[in-house]
């Protein structure tokens, strides 16, 4: 349960973000649907852009912990945690209800490279991709920047494929071309 009417309202914007886009849900669905007043919205959001940068902001914080405790969950050896990472990701895919990249999605529809809102969607994969590194790096890999990069080009080729090809496949897909890329690997 939220703790105040802000993380209520975030909790609910995220939510409804995630289903239905930024653009498409309007600030009365997300007032219908989180039980708070019109004037509570604007006494903690100046804006509904600063109430999307505020739940982008969320889902990244959540986004990256859950996917740094999922994956040293499943291994301890720093090259298993490679392996680990990719799994955390694929299952991510097969989910049924799996509703894309919410970083993708606000930056497709934020298409104004200078707004708030795509720069924290961009931060987030800078984050994302500096803890690729840091656990390409442990691993000992020759070239961890480019290990890195390759591994999320991957994640994000196989969350498109899954989003808006409706490839249902796409979490094993992206196994089978990370074991072929981590084989590869100078590790």
């Amino acid at each position: 349960m939220p703790a105040s009417k802000r993380e209520q309202l975030i909790e609910t914007a995220m939510r409804l973000f995630c289903r239905d886009g930024f653009r498409a849900t309007g600030i009365e669905k997300i007032l219908e649907e989180s039980g708070c007043a019109k004037m509570t919205l604007y006494n903690h959001f100046k804006s509904k852009d600063d109430l999307i940068l505020a739940a982008i902001r969320r889902r990244d914080e959540l986004f990256r912990n859950d996917v740094r405790k999922k994956t040293e969950a499943l291994a301890t050896s720093p090259r298993e945690r490679l392996e680990s990472l990719v799994e955390v990701f694929a299952q991510q895919l097969d989910c049924p209800d799996f509703e894309g990249c919410m970083f993708a999605n606000v930056s497709a529809e934020f298409p104004d490279t200078s707004s708030a809102v795509r720069a924290a969607a961009a931060e987030h994969k800078g984050l994302m991709l500096a803890y690729v590194r840091t656990l390409a790096a442990d691993a000992g890999n020759a070239d961890p920047d480019a290990l890195a990069e390759h591994l999320c080009l991957l994640v994000e080729g196989a969350s498109s494929a899954r989003n808006t090809a409706g490839r249902t496949d796409a979490g094993d897909m992206l196994r089978r071309a990370a074991g072929l890329l981590l084989a590869q690997a100078t590790c």
